[in-house]
């Protein structure tokens, strides 16, 4: 098994990377669609309809494939023989800024649910700031990874 993970490491890193940049995209956007949403339309209305379809087909046709195909390779990754260093930091660092993704991604489905029954409460400016917890986790997950500290 582990002969053959070797074997496809190239490709296992490279279908790691293009999840990873999907997955990213989703958790930057989604949340953006939650600021116009909550800006531009109320519970009911056409725009509140649209707006619905878009997040729906976001979360369940882009980021859920992406983010499960992220955590596939990536634990391929982990499992193949001379990738990880256990003795460093990075791969710790790594996976934090891994689960906090994660979490944001269920948060942000949770969000959904909410414009769904016509409850949110949050303000755009709110979900402004949400946005930046992507960002955090992915500097962290960079950093992490190409410095090995």
């Amino acid at each position: 098994m582990t002969d053959y993970l070797t074997l496809l490491y190239p490709w296992t890193k490279a279908l790691h990377i293009m999840s990873v940049i999907t997955w990213m995209a989703g958790l930057f956007y989604l949340p953006r669609l939650f600021v116009y949403h909550t800006e531009r339309s109320v519970p009911g209305d056409s725009r509140d309809e649209v707006f619905q379809i878009m997040e729906h087909k976001l979360l369940r046709y882009i980021m859920n494939p992406s983010m499960i195909a992220t955590w596939l390779f990536g634990l391929m990754l982990l499992l193949t023989p001379g990738i990880v260093d256990w003795a460093s930091v990075w791969p710790y660092s790594k996976m934090a800024g891994v689960l906090v993704m994660t979490w944001f991604h269920h948060w942000l489905g949770l969000r959904r649910k909410e414009f769904v029954r016509g409850q949110n409460t949050r303000t755009g400016r709110q979900h402004r700031m949400m946005n930046e917890v992507p960002t955090l986790a992915m500097v962290v997950i960079v950093l992490s990874v190409v410095l090995k500290f």
